[in-house]
């Protein structure tokens, strides 16, 4: 086991202990990213950084995942994250009762609003997509 001085040092600088809050999560994050912007690590650098990164991880894995979102819903937070109102969708779906009616699910999205949806956006039109259909159907 190797003790250096050194990597006893950088323990007492900040001594890992396992994440429990976000607020321990930015203080191990700056930490590290201390670490990374020196450039060139040591030895004892790079095993300090790798328990950081593991205590990290293992409080990530703790998180609830992001539920991957598609479609409908998919747009709806493109709307709510750009600022948007109805009107503003008038040019991909031509009325505004048309966006209401597929805002609340009672008309599903067309090929023609994807590629419009997609290109307003800036998005690939396979985030319109569940997953699992994009992949069944991959070529």
């Amino acid at each position: 086991m190797n003790n250096s001085s050194a990597y006893l040092e950088l323990l007492k600088t900040f001594p890992p202990r396992p994440i429990t809050a976000d607020e321990e999560l930015i203080a191990t994050q700056k930490a590290m990213d201390s670490l990374l912007d020196k450039g060139e690590l040591t030895s004892d650098e790079r095993d300090y950084l790798n328990v950081l990164g593991t205590l990290v991880y293992e409080y990530e894995q703790t998180l609830e995942p992001i539920p991957d979102i598609y479609g409908i819903e998919l747009l709806k937070a493109l709307i709510e994250e750009f600022y948007l109102r109805q009107k503003d969708l008038v040019r991909i779906f031509k009325t505004e009762s048309i966006v209401s009616e597929i805002l609340h699910e009672k008309r599903q999205l067309t090929t023609e609003h994807i590629e419009k949806l997609a290109e307003f956006f800036s998005v690939s039109p396979a985030v319109f997509f569940p997953l699992h259909q994009v992949v069944g159907n991959a070529v």
